[in-house]
Order: C-alpha cells, then structure tokens, then sequence
C-alpha cells in the first residue's frame, strides 16, 4: 500500500464521521456571508486598499534578523503599542506564528501551563511545543492558585473563537501569583471591544499581562504580534524560533495594516452598529427558542448537536445564497457541532431577517 493509499484511507475515515472539508470556491459576491471575520470590513476600506497600492515594495526579502526588516514594521510596532497601551510589539507573520513564539519563549520562564479548554488550536500547539507540563482546565473555570503549580503560565482568549463570550480578565489578574504570566489572545476583541477599539486587557497595566493579536481580523489585513514589557519582546527577538527563521511580514501588509488601525480607531459608530446587528441576530435567534447569549461580541453561535445535522442546515442555507458553515470536531467539541455567525458592520438587519427565516424551517425539521 503506498503513501497516497494510506492517506485516502484516512481521508475515508474523515468523510464517514461527517467532518470533510473543502476549500470554499471564491467569487461568490451575492451570498450574504456570516463566515468572514473582516468585522469592520476594513480587508475592502478604500483607504486601507490605496495605502497596500501605494507601498513601494511588496516582499519583505528576508528575516527580520537580515535583510528583512523595513520601516514600515518599526511604524507599525509603535503605533500598535500606544493603542494598546504596552511597551513594545513584535511583529509575527501570523497570528499562529506569534502564538507559537511567544508560548514557546514564556513556557520557558514558568514551571507549568494553564490552558482553557476551549482556546485556540494555535495556543493549543503552542503549549503542547513549549515542552512545558501543562493543565487544561474547564472552560473559563481556572484552577484556583493555592492549587496551581508556580510559577505558571495561564493561557486564554478574551474573546473565544467559537463561542463568542468573554471571561473576566481582571480577575484573572487579580488571581495571578509574582512569578505568574497570563497570555490574552485578544484575536476576536481587537477592533472590536475596548476603548476605541483597543480590546479587552486595555487598562490591565501590569507587566505579567501579555497580549496575542493579529491583523487578519478586525485589521483585515495579516500578520500577528505580541504586545508586552520591552524584556519580553527581547527575548522573542531572541529565542522565539518562528520569528529568527521566518520571513518578515511584506511591508505592504504592514502599511495596510497601519492605516487600517487608524480607521480602527476612530470607528465608534461601526463598531455600535455591528453590536446592534447582534442583538437583533440574538433576539432572532430566541424567537426560534434557540438559547443564546447575551454578549455583544460578533460571535454568535447556533448550536445544532451533530455533525449530521450542522451539515444539513448549512447545505439548506447555502440554497439560499446565505453562507453559514457548518463547523464540526475537532474545531469543537463532539456533540456541538454548529454554525459560526460572524456579524460584520456591513450586516444589515435584511441579512439578519433573511437568515432567520431562511433557518425557521431547518430548526423544525432537525
């Protein structure tokens, strides 16, 4: 049996449990899309679009250790940490390349790992990479720390990806030992949430906080970072592997990016209009006596139990030129398979009331 026999064979086993994927066709501009996480539609914002037009250079041409290393990544770098208020920012040339880093150089410093069960599978590698002994503790429900192993690291998102709530950051702050680190993926807040926009660890000032972001979301750009204390980021300029050997960001990016922070800044009235998009997708939702939160974060789940059935409803939505895919293990757990509704400010209540009425008959019939 030869290597591709194996690997159909595997293929084979995927598709019997119901969770094979595809890549989505693109070019489909007349589906109403709720799998995007552009959230402020900044990937398509005139002024962002012109400034990646107007770069001079669109490769970085190496490491940022080499010749890779421009101006535009130093500018970013700044201006990310004033917004954030933190010291320094590092660049990564993904979310997942900055979680990898950065889990990889803290693990080092600690003597064991906290992860939320539900965290990202970026901060899952990481940990697991890091060589660290770690902890998965139930979902939002952190070990208390007279029982937790010191110094540790505990890891989490702000906002999860998957479900769309949040846990209290402060007190998580509060719970920390002296020798403690807590890494807040903010990838869903960013832009979002917070003070203009600045998340939901703005205003923890204290230097055993770091913050995991990325460009590729709200930013609807790419690229990611770590944001914390100036020793931090120099020991990943240092010691984090995906940073030394991995090619810098293309400038291009990082110009893009920068002016969509800008925009991000300054979209108050955006960000109330996406939040008043999900109250009305969540007050659809319960009148199909669907349980649903009541966060304001973007990120609304339907949660329809099997794989089966996720598969079905989404199939029957994209018949009606609505996009909302079904997401099944191991992106969550067995039994919860879903639709992820991703709310944009360009969502309009239209969208919104198409959707529920295009998913009234679904929920009846699974």
């Amino acid at each position: 049996m030869s290597y591709l026999d194996r690997l159909g064979a595997m293929l084979d086993a995927v598709r019997a449990q119901q969770r094979y994927r595809s890549v989505l066709p693109r070019g489909r501009e007349a589906v109403i899309d709720f799998s995007s996480n552009d959230y402020l539609t900044m990937a398509t914002n005139a002024q962002v679009v012109q400034a990646f037009r107007n770069a001079r250079r669109v490769g970085s041409g190496g490491a940022r250790l080499l010749g890779g290393s421009h101006r535009e990544h130093s500018l970013l770098e700044e201006e990310l940490a004033l917004w954030l208020g933190r010291e320094r920012v590092l660049l990564f040339s993904s979310g997942y390349h900055a979680a990898l880093g950065a889990l990889s150089v803290l693990g080092s410093s600690v003597e064991h790992i906290y992860s939320d069960r539900l965290n990202h599978a970026s901060l899952i590698d990481g940990s697991r990479a890091s060589g660290r002994e770690r902890t998965v503790y139930p979902h939002a429900v952190l070990t208390p720390r007279a029982q937790r192993i010191t110094p540790s690291l505990i890891v989490t998102e702000s906002i999860f990806s998957m479900d769309g709530d949040s846990v209290d950051l402060r007190a998580m702050v509060d719970d920390l030992g002296p020798g403690d680190v807590l890494l807040v993926d903010e990838a869903h807040a960013l832009g979002v949430v917070g003070p203009h926009g600045a998340g939901l660890a703005y205003g923890l000032n204290d230097p055993r906080v770091v913050v995991l972001g990325t460009l590729s979301k709200a930013f609807g750009a790419h690229g990611g970072f770590v944001a914390g204390p100036a020793v931090l980021i120099d020991a990943l300029v240092n010691l984090a592997r995906t940073f030394i050997f991995d090619s810098a960001l293309p400038p291009a990016v990082a110009l893009a990016a920068r002016v969509a922070l800008v925009q991000l800044r300054g979209a108050d009235e955006a960000r109330a209009r996406l939040h008043a998009t999900v109250a009305h997708l969540r007050a659809g939702l319960r009148s199909l006596g669907l349980v649903t939160g009541s966060g304001a974060t973007p990120i609304v789940p339907v949660v329809l139990g099997s794989e089966v059935t996720a598969l079905h409803v989404a199939t029957a939505l994209e018949a009606k030129n609505i996009c909302a895919p079904a997401i099944r293990p191991p992106t969550v757990p067995d039994g919860s398979s879903r639709l992820r509704l991703s709310i944009r400010a360009d969502h309009e209540p239209a969208h919104v009331d198409l959707f529920i009425e295009s998913l009234a008959p679904c929920i009846v019939t699974s």
